[in-house]
């Protein structure tokens, strides 16, 4: 019985071994395929995640900028006189006409400076017409003096006349008729003299009155000007408009050239656009674009691109080709969007939050059921505003995910929920 009972123990503690060494197997077992498992993919929320689908088609390529509309020209109207500000007729905004006085300005010393012309043009309007009486009066006594010489010649000539028939008389002696004959050429050379004179002195008279006239027409000349100066002291705005900048204060010097009040023609616009500076390089002068007040989008086009870049954007000028909408106004802040080319049959998608032109990124696809997506890189190609274009990567109908999925950067799958 003893030996019976031994063999029995002995039986237990083998059978009570191997069961110890099956079950350490299996828990190793167990904990090299639980350290084998991957660990569970991470939920996110459908609805807060932008799907998109691939698509196969046309693609229009546009950028796209904020700005403000701007007048096409604005006349700038500077003071041409040196002046004190007397009275401002004039505020921003308001309307204004050719005529429309926006600043009287006051200048004492050129008015009095303006005064003396007037007084030294009447003393030299005096002085030519006492000039030209004395003038007259000795052209007079020329005459005089030539009619004195023609009447001594013609005396001459009789006595003359009269010797020579009594001398073939032989009535007169040849002395006689040699002196009387001497008198004659005397009395002929006087006359001419006389004459000669009167035509210098005539134009002698001619050009003294022409020179005082000269000195006459500069005075008044000068004169005029400064009664224009008078008259620009009162600033006038030379245009149909509106005033865009007004700010001087009664009592304040101005210089010439200086800005009195800027005009624009708030009918005629032009939008400004501040496009980022990797977008512009793409843009061609007669491009199209359209412009958007958030009153009305007007078409438009590109008439002028600023080659400088400031703060990582450049300006691009469109000259609107529609009616202004109802509050239009310049300032007015706008969004403008160039078209840049249409590209007819691409592979595209909506444009993913990160995604650059010519660059690959890093997107979630889809799964065929729906309930999850996996990470896979994309290289993408050309750009437009909210679409680009796949060059590499996804499939016409594939389902991606085109939000901020920075949080999931660790994670090459998600689960939808």
């Amino acid at each position: 019985m003893d030996i019976k009972r031994e063999g029995v123990a002995r039986k237990k503690r083998i059978k009570f071994t191997i069961y110890g060494i099956l079950a350490v197997a299996a828990l190793g077992t167990a904990g090299w395929r639980v350290s084998k498992l991957e660990p569970a993919a991470p939920t996110v929320e459908r609805a807060t995640v932008w799907i998109d689908s691939v698509k196969r088609g046309p693609m229009l390529r546009e950028v796209k900028g904020l700005g403000t509309l701007v007048p096409e020209d604005i006349v700038v109207i500077p003071t041409l006189q040196d002046g004190q500000v007397i009275k401002v007729l004039a505020k921003s905004g308001e309307k204004v006409k050719p005529d429309t006085v926006l600043v009287v300005l006051i200048n004492p010393d050129l008015d009095l400076a303006t005064n003396d012309l007037e007084w030294q043009v009447k003393q030299a309007e005096a002085n030519y017409a006492d000039l030209k009486v004395r003038l007259q009066s000795q052209k007079f006594d020329q005459q005089a003096a030539v009619s004195s010489a023609e009447n001594a010649l013609k005396q001459a000539s009789l006595n003359k006349d009269k010797d020579e028939q009594l001398f073939k008389l032989q009535l007169q002696t040849e002395l006689n008729l040699k002196l009387t004959i001497a008198n004659w050429e005397q009395a002929t050379n006087r006359f001419h003299t006389e004459k000669e004179k009167l035509d210098i002195v005539k134009d002698s008279h001619d050009a003294q009155l022409e020179s005082q006239q000269v000195q006459i027409d500069k005075l008044r000349a000068t004169w005029e000007r400064k009664k224009q100066q008078l008259t620009e002291l009162t600033v006038r705005a030379g245009t149909d408009g509106v005033v865009q900048e007004m700010t001087l204060q009664v009592g304040q010097r101005l210089v010439p050239g200086t800005v009195v009040a800027k005009v624009a023609q708030p009918w005629k616009l032009r939008a400004e656009l501040k496009i980022a500076e990797t977008q512009a390089k793409d843009i061609l002068l007669g491009q199209k674009a359209s412009i958007d007040t958030r009153n009305g989008i007007i078409p438009a086009h590109v008439i002028r691109i600023d080659p400088n870049v400031v703060n990582g954007t450049r300006t691009v000028d469109c000259k609107l080709d529609g009616p202004l909408p109802s509050g239009a106004v310049p300032d007015l802040s706008v969004d403008g969007t160039v078209e840049i080319e249409r590209l007819a049959d691409v592979v595209y998608i909506g444009r993913p939050v990160f995604g650059q032109p010519n660059s690959s990124v890093s997107l979630f696809r889809l799964e065929p059921d729906g309930k999850g997506a996996s990470r896979l890189t994309v290289k993408l190609g050309r750009s437009s505003v909210n679409t680009i274009e796949v060059v590499e990567g996804l499939n016409v109908g594939d389902q991606v995910i085109l939000s901020d999925m920075s949080a999931q950067d660790q994670n090459p799958r998600i689960r939808l929920d």
